[in-house]
This record gives structure tokens, sequence and C-alpha cells, in this order.
């Protein structure tokens, strides 16, 4: 690994998380503590990605650390979906398509709620469509749609009835197009992140 581009990618990554503390403290009128270690890991990969891509240069990266990495971000991700301010009204099911999504695109409500569910909901998923194709390289594209969507059907579910979440089919739609975008986009980042058999 180019240890130039590794502490240029830091530095930015590092910076700009900083710089954007402000818009993250925000998030945390509505979402769990955790979304500030979710952004850093998801900004510092970003760009850690971005640098290495325009510098030409290779991530080589472990089987077992990836593993690691996919399952502590699962983790995060979890407490997001189901740990959340208890003062939130999560009584509401939506099951006509695109009615949420429709709703915040006319600007109902807060700009951030609306721009960080919109983004969120796509962008926080499409890791498991990276990892899924690195890991798997045979797994059709239907394969992964129809167990992505059974797996964010039973979280939605899941939400509903523990009171941790609202259902809605808009949240199933943004969560698989997020894996589907990140299943496009594997055979590129495959170009700069290569997998160590130890």
């Amino acid at each position: 690994m180019n240890k130039k581009l590794l502490w240029i990618s830091l530095g930015i990554s590092q910076v700009l998380y900083v710089c954007l503390l402000p818009v993250w403290f925000r998030l945390l009128s509505y979402l769990h503590p955790a979304v500030l270690g979710v952004i850093w890991m998801c900004l510092t990969i970003f760009v850690l990605f971005v640098v290495y891509y325009a510098g030409k240069g290779i991530i080589q990266i472990s089987k077992i650390l990836l593993k690691i990495t996919i399952t502590v971000y699962t983790v995060g991700l979890l407490i997001l979906l189901f740990f959340r301010p208890a003062s939130q009204d999560y009584s509401q099911i939506n099951y006509i398509p695109f009615k949420t999504i429709g709703g915040f695109l006319l600007d109902e409500g807060n700009f951030l709620v609306a721009f960080y569910n919109l983004t969120a909901n796509i962008l926080l998923f499409v890791p498991f469509g990276v990892v899924a194709l690195m890991f798997f390289r045979g797994l059709s594209r239907w394969n992964l749609i129809l167990i992505s969507a059974a797996c964010i059907t039973l979280i939605e579910i899941l939400q509903h009835f523990t009171k941790r979440g609202s259902m809605d089919i808009d949240d199933l739609i943004l969560n698989v197009l997020g894996v589907w975008i990140g299943y496009l986009i594997s055979p590129v980042i495959q170009n700069v992140v290569k997998l160590r058999v130890r």
C-alpha cells in the first residue's frame, strides 16, 4: 500500500470530518450517537478509495480484515436503525411506493432530515453490494436483490414491532437501490481494492 496516498487520504478525510462536525452533531437530535462513528468510517473509507483511485494506487486488504470491517459497519448501522430517541413517533406505516420520497423531494419538513433520509437510505447500503460481489463472485444481481430485499423487509418489520422505526416501503426501495448501486460499482472498486487470502 502506497504510504504517501494513505497519509494524504487520512489527512483529507479527517479535515473534512472535523469541518462538517456541526452538520454531524445536528443528526444527534434524531439518531443514536453511533452515527458519528458510522459517518467517520464511511467518509474515511470513501476518501481513501478516491485518493487511491486518482493516484492509481492499490489497496491490499485481507479477507479477515474486510469481514471485521463490514461486521463493525453492520453493527453500527443496526444501532442507528434500532436505537433512536424515544421522543419520536414510529407508529406510521407506509405501503405506498414513493409517497415518502415524494414528500421529501417536495421539501416537506426539515431539509437536513429530508437530505439525510434520501441519501443515507441509499448510500449506507452501498457497501453491502460491493462486499457481496467481492466475497461471492458468482452471485447474480437478481439473487442479490432478492436476498437484500428479504433482509431489509425483515429489518423494517422488526423496527415496526419494536417501535424503533417506521415501516416504510420507500426505505426498502432506497436500501435495495443502495445495494444495487454497490453491486454495479463493485468492479470499479475491485480495480483498486485487492483481497489477500491472508
